[in-house]
């Protein structure tokens, strides 16, 4: 009895050790700033407890706010990070008028300013490289794709070419992500994620269960139809806020099913219980 306890102890340590949320998105905010060196040192101390070998940092710029530069606190809280031993992942420029400008936009509009902000994108990566001086192992395309807006086909197929252009101009593999907001079918929406993910990209998509648009069987449904190239996010939040409101969550416990083939990932370490000191009432 007892060697059988401890086979199941065994297996169950394995399970979680295997859940373990090796990669962890993390979006910076300029309220971020008010934290101490000592308190980022303790965050990042506690990810790598709880299993975290990559950071993804969502951006480094997010319309003009810059987050300090290269001496200001998201770069000395990123290299405290390194010091813990966190593998990182550079997110590069947001447009905060992203989702408003795709809305009103038309395909010929659209590949206009892709190839704008990816050029801004570039820029971003090369001031990086030069002025932040931080190892990376990739670089994250803030802006977040969706089958609503890329629903035409001409258009899935005219950003593929830009992100592929992209790509080859970096020195470290590119990230991007993407949701599903119920306007592809799960299968024509995994071919989608999936040329992506076999044109050298690392695509990840979220799970939605934070925002909770998508009814849970829908959702699983799309998750099924990914191929094993692309990854999974998984929300570690649910909102609270409605449509048209400032956004608003609260922590959740993410999905802790396996993710069978699929990389995964979590978002984001705001909403994690070691996160706590970056929620701000």
């Amino acid at each position: 009895m007892k060697r059988l306890m401890y086979i199941t102890l065994l297996w169950l340590g394995l399970g979680l050790h295997a859940q373990a949320e090796e990669r962890l998105f993390y979006q910076p905010l300029n309220s971020d700033s008010a934290l101490g060196r000592e308190q980022w040192r303790k965050i990042w101390q506690d990810s790598a407890r709880n299993g975290v070998k990559t950071l993804i940092v969502q951006w480094t710029a997010y319309g003009d706010s810059h987050f300090g530069g290269a001496h200001g606190w998201l770069a000395d809280s990123l290299r405290q990070a390194r010091e813990q031993g966190l593998q990182l992942v550079l997110g590069l420029y947001m447009d905060p008028a992203y989702y408003p400008r795709i809305e009103q936009l038309d395909s010929a509009g659209l590949e206009t300013y892709w190839q704008a902000q990816l050029g801004t994108s570039l820029a971003r990566q090369r001031k990086l490289r030069e002025d932040w001086q931080l190892p990376v192992s990739g670089w994250y395309l803030p802006m977040e794709l969706d089958d609503l807006h890329f629903l035409d086909a001409q258009r899935r197929t005219t950003l593929q070419r830009q992100l592929k252009d992209f790509a080859r101009q970096l020195d470290a593999p590119l990230h991007l992500s993407a949701f599903s907001a119920g306007h592809l079918a799960p299968q024509v929406n995994g071919a989608w994620l999936g040329e992506l993910a076999s044109a050298g990209l690392q695509v990840w998509w979220q799970d939605g269960a934070g925002t909770a648009r998508l009814a849970p069987m829908v959702r699983d449904s799309y998750a099924s139809a990914l191929p094993c190239g692309v990854g999974i996010v998984h929300e570690a939040f649910r909102q609270t806020s409605g449509e048209g409101q400032p956004f608003r969550a609260e922590p959740a416990t993410p999905d802790a099913r396996p993710a069978g083939c699929h990389a995964s990932a979590v978002f984001s370490l705001r909403y994690r219980p070691w996160g706590q000191a970056l929620r701000t009432p």
